[in-house]
């Protein structure tokens, strides 16, 4: 039997619409608070799914060697020692070489306490090398999300707090 180790939830409007403009361009609040409500949780699609589904939460469309960041307005609880490592759907990457832009993306437990609320935001290329266009519909799964249990060093002394997304926790000595 699987462990539960996590739980998702929504960002705030607040955050998802500062996440949506950023992302996709400005919108009237109307179209946002569509978008906010129509969120979907993460969800497996069948008992032997390891992936959670990740819904687009507005209509994508990607022409060959364009690239979109999609605010998906969750945000993940996750206990301390694990991981959530997220991956294309299998379906679009096979199909269209749809590809996340940091190959695998790694949401740590303390990204929950953020500033941006640990909101997980998705950059994906077309990468494709047969001229398609990806369409991804509001509501449709584009991004999978593994749990991953890991391990630390005998000699780890990490004692800094995250407070931020990319880079906030490179190098400090």
């Amino acid at each position: 039997m699987s462990k539960r180790v996590a739980r998702f939830e929504k960002v705030s409007f607040g955050q998802f619409k500062e996440g949506f403009v950023d992302s996709l361009g400005e919108a009237d609040d109307r179209k946002i608070k569509e978008a906010y409500d129509g969120l979907k949780l993460p969800r497996r699609a069948t008992t032997g799914s390891a992936g959670y589904d990740f819904f687009s939460p507005a209509d994508v469309m990607l022409k060959p060697g364009e690239t979109v960041k999609i605010p998906t307005g969750i945000r993940v609880w996750m206990e301390e020692g694990w991981v959530l490592q997220c991956y294309p759907r299998s379906g679009l990457g096979f199909k269209y070489r749809l590809q996340l832009n940091n190959t695998v993306g790694i949401i740590d437990s303390d990204y929950y306490i953020s500033d941006n609320e640990g909101h997980i935001f998705a950059k994906l290329t077309n990468d494709t090398k047969e001229g398609k266009t990806v369409e991804i519909a509001s509501g449709t799964g584009f991004m999978q999300g593994i749990f991953t249990e890991y391990g630390i060093t005998f000699d780890d002394e990490a004692s800094e707090l995250r407070n931020g997304g990319f880079g906030s926790t490179t190098g400090r000595g």
